[in-house]
């Protein structure tokens, strides 16, 4: 089985090879020999290894991975596994390459799939295959791990300093759209009466301030307005205690008819006109008190009404509020006056701006959310009522931590892992405790210090390459005594 398998592997190993000698050259990474007389490496040293693929003899990206001519009929030229692209660090010179692996001291055998068991004495594991030899040099005592820079510039490793900022995070939510409290009007008589004439507005009319909503005819504003008439004629509205009639003491025990008429809702427009004309008008015209739309008209030609009935509703949409619903976990990061951007599907391609208001004290148990209250300008009225949206809170962190980009943590569950640079192409695993998660970024409470160099590409890589799942495990060197055994 031993042979079967190191066949198999000899094989796979020739076509990995002519395939990356096939790119290496295609890319232009590598300048591969120009001539037949480059089958010699280096000065005078003749090409080894088995023949991994074929190469155009005049220098062309062109190759092949089977004996060919060209279209003039000159053959193609072999390359062997020395003449190949290698990244791997090589010996100054071919003594140095050639100096026998005895002369450096075996520390111990690892397991060659990876697991935590060595061996002091050469073995094979359950497969056949043989353990692999660890030279002094290769391990150290920190449990880091050696990666040759060839395979480093392979796998593409990255590295990135631990830096100490602030962690900023989006939260995001659902809402909905909601009319603003503080911006609704009801129109309600505080007397009893009927409706003469509705102006020209329905429900869903936008009116302005002022404008004309119905013309109504009140018996208690007509008693006042005539009171109010007398007491201008006989001098009681002056403010002084000598205006008023014998018996009174004073004007602190006097209502006269222009508060009655206040109390009863009646614009001062109608009293100005009854102390002109010095007459009672039989009607008064009810106006809108604020400018916006109008949500309800109740009331119609000729109609009774009593003294509270809701007559009109009317809604101004120049500032509206998104409800939104933040997750109980993200609650925590959202404050007042955080910036909001707010997409909505009856506007697609649109972003309103908001700024968080209110966080309301309370949680939803079925959904385990918090309402949080946004309000949002509208001053084209885009936004309506019940309209669902997606709102992008921007939050951010009270003091400054350490930060790093979440592809540099190695996340199993149980434990979380970055690889710390030591340089020198030596990698070692440090244990680290997770806060918070940010935009691509994640809060390290311990395990790494401000301006660590730790790996956020090609980590897995370096597990596969570097058996690292083994020094994830506690990997330790075997001790003297074991290996003098």
């Amino acid at each position: 089985m031993n042979s079967v398998l190191k066949g198999v592997v000899t094989a796979a190993a020739i076509i990995a090879a002519a395939g990356a000698g096939v790119w290496a050259g295609q890319s232009g990474l590598v300048k591969l020999p120009l001539s037949p007389a480059a089958t010699k490496i280096g000065h005078g040293v003749e090409a080894t290894g088995p023949v991994i693929y074929y190469r155009d003899p005049d220098g062309k990206p062109f190759y092949s991975l089977a004996p060919r001519n060209t279209d003039g009929g000159a053959s193609y030229v072999a390359v062997h596994a020395s003449e190949d692209v290698s990244f791997e660090p090589k010996p100054k010179t071919q003594e140095a390459a050639a100096a026998p692996a005895g002369e450096r001291k075996i520390k111990y055998y690892r397991n060659p799939m990876g697991l935590s068991d060595t061996s002091p004495v050469p073995k094979k594991d359950s497969m056949g295959m043989d353990y692999i030899a660890v030279y002094e040099g290769q391990d150290s005592d920190d449990a880091s791990v050696k990666v040759s820079p060839g395979k480093i510039q392979r796998t593409g490793v990255e590295t990135v300093a631990v830096t100490k900022r602030r962690l900023t995070r989006t939260v995001r939510a659902p809402g909905v759209v909601a009319l603003d409290e503080r911006r609704i009007a009801v129109v309600a008589p505080k007397f009893d009466g009927y409706v003469v004439k509705v102006g020209d507005v329905t429900t869903g009319t936008h009116v302005k301030a002022g404008d004309v909503l119905a013309t109504v005819f009140g018996q208690a504003v007509l008693d006042q307005a005539a009171r109010l008439l007398v007491e201008e004629s006989s001098g009681w509205t002056r403010n002084n205690d000598a205006a008023f009639p014998p018996g009174f003491k004073g004007s602190s025990g006097v209502v006269g008819a222009t508060r009655r008429l206040q109390n009863l809702g009646v614009p001062e427009e109608f009293m100005d006109q009854v102390k002109s004309s010095r007459r009672v008008p039989d009607t008064f015209t009810i106006r809108a008190p604020i400018s916006g739309d109008v949500l309800e008209r109740n009331w119609s030609d000729g109609q009774g009404f009593k003294t509270g009935d809701v007559g009109f509703r009317i809604a101004d949409h120049s500032v509206v509020w998104m409800m939104a619903d933040v997750a109980e976990g993200d609650i925590d990061a959202v404050k007042p006056g955080q910036a909001v951007a707010v997409t909505m599907r009856a506007h697609p391609g649109r972003i309103f701006k908001g700024t968080v208001a209110v966080i309301y004290p309370h949680l939803t148990k079925e959904t385990r959310t918090a309402q949080v209250r946004i309000e949002m300008p509208n001053p084209d009225r885009a936004l309506l009522p019940d309209m669902y949206g997606e709102v992008e809170i921007a939050t951010s962190s009270d003091a400054p931590a350490l930060i790093v980009p979440s592809s540099a943590v190695i996340d199993s569950g149980n434990r979380q892992v970055v690889l710390r640079d030591l340089g020198d192409g030596r990698y070692q695993p440090r244990d680290v405790k997770m806060g918070h998660r940010g935009d691509g970024v994640v809060e390290l409470l311990s395990g790494v210090s401000e301006g660590d160099r730790v790996v956020v590409n090609g980590n897995f890589l370096i597990d596969a390459e570097s058996n690292l799942q083994s020094a994830l495990k506690s990997f330790q060197t075997p001790s003297t005594t074991e290996v003098n055994q």
